[in-house]
């Protein structure tokens, strides 16, 4: 049901962090025109990590953009885009990487995922992009490479949630913050409304039902 809608956030909050989109909003309010040379989102290697439903809906909206899409998961595989890695390979991937999304689930394996480790692998320069969950990312860390400038930060999602008014996140110019809307648009409802009826169906005609979480 979120897959298009957090797909599209992703993609906004990308371009409007390599675009510069926040700063030129910042100058308009103060009635000032500021050109300024940006980086693009084409031409640049983008670290997927997650490659569930919404991590497929971002990867298929990150290639027109002609990004270099790597891709990495819990277990290696390969599909018919090509291969996708394992977390273990993170380290070795993340230096090559000029954007780093985040789209895995929590659990206990994932809490703090991002961490001064994960973190300090990355690029000088490059860009966070978490529409996960907060807690994927330990916000101490993430506070430490954003405040030096070292680097930049796109969050849908943040920990604590929701952050706390005058939390020093919002003050930096290189960390643009959304407030946990991913899936809040139109689209969420269409696709609601699709799913209930395709499960009736297959309940109706006796076959089981997809995204069964818990079996009774």
């Amino acid at each position: 049901m979120h897959e298009a809608s957090t797909a599209e956030l992703t993609l906004a909050l990308i371009l409007a962090s390599q675009r510069g989109i926040p700063d030129f909003v910042r100058a308009a309010g103060e009635g000032k025109w500021a050109p300024a040379f940006h980086t693009s989102l084409a031409d640049r290697t983008v670290l997927l990590v997650g490659v569930g439903g919404v991590g497929v809906a971002i990867e298929d909206r990150l290639i027109p953009f002609e990004t270099t899409v790597v891709r990495v998961a819990r277990t290696a595989r390969s599909d018919d885009r090509g291969d996708i890695h394992s977390f273990d390979e993170l380290p070795d991937l993340l230096p090559a990487a000029d954007i780093v999304v985040i789209g895995v689930p929590l659990t206990d394996s994932t809490r703090h995922m991002v961490d001064d480790a994960f973190l300090s692998r990355m690029a000088d320069g490059s860009l966070l992009v978490n529409i996960a969950r907060g807690p994927v990312v330990d916000t101490e860390a993430l506070l430490k490479h954003t405040t030096s400038g070292r680097l930049r930060a796109a969050l849908d999602v943040t920990d604590p949630e929701p952050l706390p008014e005058g939390h020093p996140l919002f003050a930096l110019p290189n960390v643009l913050i959304s407030p946990h809307v991913g899936g809040a648009t139109t689209a969420m409802e269409p696709r609601m409304v699709k799913l209930i009826l395709r499960q009736i169906e297959r309940l109706q005609t006796e076959r089981e039902p997809v995204n069964i979480v818990v079996r009774s």
